[in-house]
């Protein structure tokens, strides 16, 4: 009986995760946004940083179904709702004096590949309830996220902008990408923390564009996510039970 158990022990480990292929996922964070409104001219800004401050900085929540095609690769449904912002206060536009307030809505499917893997999950130790510091570092998964989406936008400018008369609202597709790191915290829990850029296709989210422009607009998101592992259901749904 003792052989036998330690001949399944890895086959059964390695399938630990096929009974939990649906994730539930929520979270929010700050949303920084890189438009023609507000900011440093390129040659006085580092890779963007000084454009980093507390009146640029908005916030934004969102929600995402997850689905475990294989133990390192996921595909999810992301929407997100979030604001974003920018102002000529300080910077090369000070002169120009416009400020822009983004309403955005932003469906994406995305793909997660895991290139940092932790073994807790599918640890028989791990599913029971073994604790500690060394349980902890064991338990961190890293990954990198990519797909495509659009955004819904809605801008309300000042009267300086407003007078140029160019388009305050519209929809455009975006790319999405970035970094992630995630916490198993519990057989059923997860904590995140994640890190994406989104490049619109458009030019138009602050509701302005000239011809310096280069670029179209540039938008991120700094979320913390909370997990929730489903069980499958009946032909592989999604269960509460």
């Amino acid at each position: 009986m003792i052989l036998f158990f330690f001949l399944a022990a890895p086959f059964t480990d390695a399938q630990l995760w096929r009974y939990k292929r649906w994730e539930a996922a929520a979270g929010g964070g700050a949303s920084f946004f890189f438009g023609d409104v507000g900011g440093y001219s390129r040659s006085e800004n580092l890779l963007g940083f000084r454009d980093l401050t507390y009146r640029q900085t908005r916030f934004d929540v969102n929600a995402n179904v997850k689905y475990r095609i294989t133990r390192t690769l996921n595909v999810r449904t992301s929407f997100t709702y979030g604001l974003l912002h920018g102002i000529d206060e300080r910077g090369s536009n000070e002169g120009r004096d416009f400020e822009a307030t983004t309403t955005i809505f932003e469906p994406a499917l995305l793909f997660e590949y895991y290139f940092i893997k932790n073994k807790s999950e599918n640890s028989y130790l791990f599913l029971r309830g073994r604790k500690g510091f060394m349980r902890l570092i064991t338990s961190l998964d890293f990954y990198a996220f990519a797909g495509a989406g659009g955004v819904n936008y809605n801008v309300k400018v000042n009267d300086n902008l407003a007078a140029r008369g160019l388009p305050t609202d519209g929809f455009s597709l975006v790319i999405p990408g970035g970094l992630g790191a995630t916490l198993i915290y519990t057989p059923n829990i997860n904590f995140g923390v994640e890190l994406g850029r989104r490049y619109a296709f458009t030019d138009y989210l602050d509701g302005y564009t000239s011809q310096f422009s280069s670029a179209n607009d540039v938008y991120y998101f700094l979320n913390f996510l909370v997990t929730y592992k489903l069980k499958n259901g009946p032909k592989g749904w999604p269960s509460f039970r």
